[in-house]
């Protein structure tokens, strides 16, 4: 069989945002033999970083036994890109921040998170985390880590299912994905990006709102219970 050469041509702009022009373009490398798959570099790069989310140990209580349930055979969440925990901050992509947070703590956590490089995320597991939970009126307890850095995603729980926690790293891989990963202070801003009144900088960083895990849909529990039965 005869397989021609492509040849591609430099396009106009807005040839380029044309989507007719650009599906003439992919039948013609297909007829060639060519297989062409179109997307923006974003999408590709932040489906890479979103199927392997490194995340840095960081277990001070009970949730973090449910950190590491989730890590074990019956649960497995190596599924989803996220089996990889690192002890250092500057080979981790989040901190999931699984139990309860002190005062003395505090420094130390911060210090992690300030040495961890960008684009980093954070993961608050159980209401210690979220709030302070039953310790909330303790002297010694900080009443939730969002005062000491930003957080991504909530997983409320006293602690929470290992189906919850599969769900709010998938909320928090949903949330990677539509990042921009290019832009910068180059990005032209939108009239409603302008009126948040936010930094390039901080767009392109992410500037939307935390997931926040309200309740695990009873599909996704069911087929998390019917994998694990047909392991058996």
């Amino acid at each position: 069989m005869e397989v021609k050469k492509p040849v591609i041509k430099s396009i106009p702009y807005d040839e380029f945002k044309d989507n007719a022009g650009l599906e003439k373009i992919i039948d013609e490398l297909h007829e060639g033999g060519c297989n062409v798959v179109v997307g923006s570099l974003d999408q590709a790069i932040n489906w890479g970083r979103s199927n392997s989310l490194w995340s840095l140990t960081f277990g001070t209580s009970c949730c973090g036994i449910e950190f590491m349930s989730v890590g074990c055979a019956r649960y497995d969440f190596s599924r989803f890109g996220f089996e990889v925990t690192r002890n250092s901050p500057r080979q981790a992509d989040l901190i999931m921040v699984a139990g309860t947070i002190t005062h003395k703590m505090a420094p130390a956590f911060k210090r992690l998170y300030d040495e961890m490089a960008e684009p980093k995320y954070v993961v608050a597991v159980g209401g210690c985390t979220i709030s302070g939970g039953p310790f909330k009126t303790s002297y010694n307890v900080v009443k939730g880590i969002s005062e000491i850095v930003p957080v991504d995603v909530y997983i409320p729980g006293c602690p929470p299912r290992p189906e919850a926690i599969l769900y709010g790293m998938m909320q928090l891989q949903r949330k990677v994905k539509v990042e921009r990963f290019f832009g910068g202070a180059n990005h032209k801003q939108t009239k409603e990006e302008r009126q948040l009144g936010l930094s390039n900088e901080a767009i392109a960083a992410g500037w939307k709102k935390p997931a926040v895990v309200s309740e695990v849909p009873e599909d996704f529990v069911k087929n998390i219970k019917k994998e694990q039965e047909d392991a058996k």
